[in-house]
């Protein structure tokens, strides 16, 4: 399994699409414009990948607002954790709070479940539930290359922000604590804002959650 990243719209969210043999995943797709729809479509018709799936980690509008086009040219539409429906339910009103244009999501798919598994060809994805952030957040995690798609849970030297509706300090820090930083220094954490870093690190030095 391939990770491959994009940097879409104005909140800078990381958008990825997980690949193997030619199929591929994509994880909260970003794009707003023509331009961002074009690169994230240019790539994938340069190497030869055919979307299965839309993922999403959690329903903010940063993470939703490429989900109506992916729809209209793919054919798929979302799967998010059924806490986060209100959330996604929501796209027009907070599109207007924060004043950026959204054709509104389709309704999902289906509902992502806690401890499920997602596969893509022979590889497979273990889906974590850590809310906080919101409150139907789900992070996916390869055991096998021991890397974690963690949305807006975890970054860099700090954590998600907890003052959008859903949000919740404490419960954020326990995600962190009970789902994150057991899986071992060594995971690579691929986030939904800014660069990769590892639960080592963040263990060591999150000013936020330590230890």
């Amino acid at each position: 399994m391939h990770v491959q990243k994009f940097t879409f719209n104005p909140f800078q969210e990381n958008t990825y699409v997980l690949h193997a043999a030619g199929e591929g995943i994509v994880i909260d797709p970003g794009c707003c414009d023509k331009n961002e729809q074009r690169e994230l479509e240019g790539w994938l018709e340069a190497n030869g990948v055919n979307l299965l799936r839309v993922l999403l980690t959690h329903a903010h509008i940063d993470h939703v607002m490429g989900c109506a086009w992916v729809e209209e040219r793919y054919g798929l539409r979302p799967e998010v954790h059924r806490n986060d429906l209100p959330i996604l339910e929501a796209a027009e009103m907070q599109a207007a709070m924060f004043a950026v244009p959204l054709d509104p999501p389709p309704a999902p798919a289906r509902f992502i479940e806690e401890g499920e598994v997602i596969t893509l060809g022979d590889a497979h994805l273990d889906v974590l539930f850590v809310p906080g952030h919101a409150p139907g957040h789900v992070a996916f995690f390869n055991p096998k290359q021991r890397f974690l798609m963690g949305g807006d849970v975890l970054f860099h030297r700090s954590i998600g922000r907890t003052d959008l509706p859903g949000g919740d300090f404490d419960v954020l820090q326990r995600s962190i604590r009970e789902q994150f930083y057991p899986l071992g220094d060594d995971v690579l954490v691929y986030s939904g804002h800014g660069p990769e870093t590892t639960i080592g690190e963040e263990r060591r030095g999150n000013p936020f959650v330590r230890g």
